[in-house]
This record gives structure tokens, sequence and C-alpha cells, in this order.
């Protein structure tokens, strides 16, 4: 196994070694290739794409369609025509509610997502049922923030018309039986909705396997640079939906009166398009292919084990979520006895340790456990054992700076 400081040399922000950063749940760090093939990209290729017959142009056009391949075979999807690039996981998802949910859900229908959903996978199935007056039913996880198999059998039902869910939860670091339930969802005659956001950077995807419809990530928890994300749809469901925006280049013909819009992939990607950091999010698929989900994983589980082990001797500590390790995808959210979790984030903040704390876009799972907001910390393959020491010391202080006492 590497060191997790045999990675940092690529990351500039990270090579002083005077920063513990343990929020890469919501946004990781970005390594020099990346940098460098977005720099380069405007250093020498800088043209709008699709729209000129010259050198710049052709090259800025390959670049971006070569990006699109590249993060169709990342995630196992038929065809590149099946990746919509958008800014992120939320614009992604709004895509979907907007053309698909708000042209397929009909007054008295059902749309399931759980209570553990981030904001994001959250809010626009709010807006299609209140417009549609549908119903939102809410799945509910187990303890161990699982969600059962009894659990969505009782809830997904002929009534319901899409379930939303999220791969990984961004608060539980749990994976939800995605597989299992898009394939009793598509029994009962739903169509399935992947907010992939927290999974795609810490384990091999594969969009057919799973069996969902429409799978959506962001580039910047990946290494990529903020700004670009991506929609993964079955290409018969992509086709038969309206834009989600309209514009230039998403079109093939315009008349005073009327327009003809353009095939997939362009029909969804209106105005001009975001193509460095699409270069980006290449090199970004490049970088974690090169270092590999094996490693990737065994990082994560070994540096998230160390810190629970930590954790879990200091009384005042409580964990959410499972006991093991294993099934927290590299994220431990917690609260401590007496100690805000602000408090706690701008105390750790002092020594230079970056953690988040808040209600994590996820304000229904906190009600749902009882926690006005939680602190969460979140590793990455790139993070240290020293790291995890340095942490657990500086955690075990709080409370004294908070004026407990030894």
């Amino acid at each position: 196994m590497n060191n997790g400081a045999d990675y940092r040399q690529d990351f500039d922000i990270l090579k002083s070694g005077e920063y513990v950063y343990f929020d890469n749940a919501a946004t990781s760090q970005r390594p020099r290739q990346v940098l460098e093939a977005v720099s380069d990209f405007y250093r020498t290729a800088n043209a709008n794409p699709l729209r000129g017959l010259y050198d710049w142009s052709m090259a800025a056009t390959e670049a971006y369609e070569n990006a699109r391949k590249k993060t169709a075979a990342f995630i196992g999807a038929l065809s590149a025509e099946e990746i919509i690039f958008t800014r992120n996981t939320t614009e992604s998802i709004n895509l979907v509610a907007y053309s698909y949910g708000l042209n397929n859900v009909e007054e008295g229908d059902e749309i399931v997502i759980t209570v553990m959903e981030h904001h994001s996978n959250m809010l626009p199935w709010q807006m299609v049922a209140k417009k549609k007056g549908a119903s939102l039913i809410y799945l509910e996880p187990a303890e161990d923030g699982t969600i059962t198999k009894e659990e969505y059998v009782s809830k997904i039902t002929k009534k319901t018309k899409i379930v939303a869910i999220g791969h990984v939860s961004n608060v539980f670091g749990v994976t939800n039986p995605v597989k299992e339930i898009t394939a009793y969802a598509h029994e009962m005659g739903a169509v399935v909705v992947v907010d992939g956001a927290q999974s795609t950077p810490h384990m091999a995807v594969d969009v057919r396997k799973l069996g969902c419809d429409f799978f959506a990530f962001s580039g910047h928890k990946m290494l990529s640079p903020m700004g670009i994300g991506a929609l993964y749809g079955r290409r018969e469901l992509l086709e038969n939906m309206e834009p989600f925006l309209t514009g230039g280049e998403m079109i093939e013909y315009v008349t005073r009166t009327e327009a003809t819009y353009a095939e997939l992939p362009h029909k969804f990607e209106a105005g001009t398009v975001n193509a460095g950091d699409a270069v980006g999010l290449s090199a970004a698929i490049d970088y974690i292919t090169n270092v590999g989900f094996d490693e990737i994983i065994r990082r994560e589980e070994h540096l998230t084990t160390l810190l629970m082990e930590g954790m879990n001797k200091l009384p005042y500590i409580k964990i959410f979520g499972s006991e093991d390790p294993k099934k927290h995808c590299g994220i431990v959210t917690f609260i401590m006895d007496g100690v805000h979790p602000h408090d706690m984030a701008s105390v750790l903040n002092d020594d230079n340790i970056c953690i988040r704390a808040g209600h994590h876009c996820a304000q229904p799972l906190m009600q749902f456990i009882g926690a006005g907001s939680t602190a969460r910390a979140s590793v990455y393959f790139y993070n240290t054992e020293r790291e995890v020491e340095i942490f657990l010391d500086r955690l075990s202080k709080v409370r004294e700076v908070m004026g407990y006492g030894a």
C-alpha cells in the first residue's frame, strides 16, 4: 500500500503539510496534472468549440468530445451521446426534473426519494411534486444508515413514477443498494435517478450494471475543476425529452417562429460549453484511473478505520452510521457532547485542520437523526496516517479549549 504522502507531491496546495484537509466529501483538491491540462487547453486551443472551421476551434472541439468519450467509458455508458456535460450534480438533477419529471409525472403519481438525500436530489423533486400534484414518498434508513428491502418494497409501488436516490450518503457514507432498488423500481414501472456525487470519486461505477436510467456526478469532488459535471441518461429517454435550456449551439435550424433541436448530446448543452474544465475532468479521470480504485478504497478504509478507532476512545464523541469503517466511504460524521459543531470546526481551524460543520445540505436527515447540525471529517487517498494522528490529538483538546477542563 502506498502512503498518501507519495501522492501529495502532485498537489501543490498539500505539499507544505501545513494543513490537514478533511473536507473531501465537499470538494477534493486538484493535482498538478489536472491544472496543467486546463492551462494547456487555454494556451494552445482557446477557441469556441463546435462552431469554427479553423484549426484552433477544431482542436477545441476534439478535446471537448474526447473528454465526453472518456467520461462515458469511465462510468460504463453505452455511448458518448448519453453523456451531457453540466456544471455539477445539482444542475444535472434539475435537468432531469424539468425535462423529464414535469413532462411525465401526473396528478396522483408518486416520487420516491430517501430522507438521506442531499438537497440537490430533494428540492427538484419537491418542485415537480408540487407543480404536478404528485406525492413525495420518503424511504427512511435503519440506524446504521441502510435502506432495507422491506423499506423500499413497501414504498415503491405501481403509483411510483420516479425513484431518486443517492448512491452514497454524504452524511452516513453508506452505499445504498442502488442496483437492487433499480431492479424493483423497474418492475413497478418507475424511472430511477441516481445521485453519484459521493460514489464516483471513490468506487468504480458502471451505470449499465446498476441499471439506472439517469446518473449524475460532479467533477469537483473527483480532482477536476469546479464548474464541470455530467449527466448520464439512457438514450431512449434523452431523445424524447425537451431541452432544459435553449439558445446557441443546441439547435439544428431556426426560423422566426420555430426551431429544430440538435441531436444528442448537444440539444442539452446550450451556449458556449465549458471545454477547458471538461479537459480538466478528462485529466482527472486519467489520474484516478492511474491510482486505481482498489488503491483508493484500501487507503480510505485504512484511514477511516484509524479515525473511528481513535474517535471511539473519546467518550464524548458520537459517530453516526455504521460501526464498520468499511461502510463509510471515507466519511465520518459525528457530534461532541457540549460543543456545537461550528465551534468545533472553528477550534480545529486554529490548528489548520479543515472539516465540515453544519447540516451538510441534508436538513431532513438531521431532523430524522435528531441533530441540528453535525461535524464531518472526510478523507481521500492522498490523506495520510500522520494527518489522522494530528486530527485526533487536536480533537481530544477541543473541549478543553471550550472551557470543559482537561
